[in-house]
């Protein structure tokens, strides 16, 4: 079984509380738009996987993918920063998800916390929001969950404060 803390959208701005409710982790996933420093103090913390987001810049966009897919506990996860949801996947997304869909598609960039099924394609849909202080969202957000037996579960959303 793993845990794993889902973290986007901090724009260079990583709050304390993500690092009490990550502590039993044993991953961090950054769905992109880290910002400066972020990766490096959340690395330093836990192993972490990530995307680069549309805000990202040269360092992050050299040591993260714009998608980056991987099985975990035999559940296939495909994580990219601009993915849209079910029903309104973006662009580049569609022909990729329609013929080959993960079983846990994690996606950023709305500031929108999302957990949402796909029953069309048999997919679970996350978003964790925006953990970080830039954007319109009102409430920093992450979500923590587990993953075992080719299952997704005791998935939790948090608030962490507002912005």
């Amino acid at each position: 079984m793993k845990k794993i803390g889902l973290i986007s959208d901090t724009h260079g701005f990583l709050d304390d509380a993500v690092f009490k409710h990550f502590d039993e982790c044993d991953e961090i996933w950054h769905a992109g738009d880290f910002g400066p420093d972020v990766a490096d103090r959340l690395a330093a913390f836990k192993p972490l996987k990530g995307v680069y987001g549309n805000i990202d810049g040269k360092e992050i966009r050299s040591e993260f993918p714009e998608h980056l897919r991987f099985n975990c506990e035999k559940v296939d996860v495909w994580i990219t920063h601009i993915g849209g949801y079910p029903g309104k996947y973006a662009p580049n997304i569609r022909g990729e998800i329609y013929t080959k869909p993960p079983m846990l598609f994690i996606t950023g960039h709305s500031h929108i916390l999302k957990v949402m099924f796909d029953k069309k394609i048999n997919c679970l849909h996350i978003n964790p929001g925006a953990a970080g202080n830039s954007g319109w969202h009102r409430v920093k957000t992450l979500i923590r969950f587990c993953i075992s037996e080719e299952k997704i579960h005791t998935l939790e959303a948090i608030e962490i404060g507002n912005r």
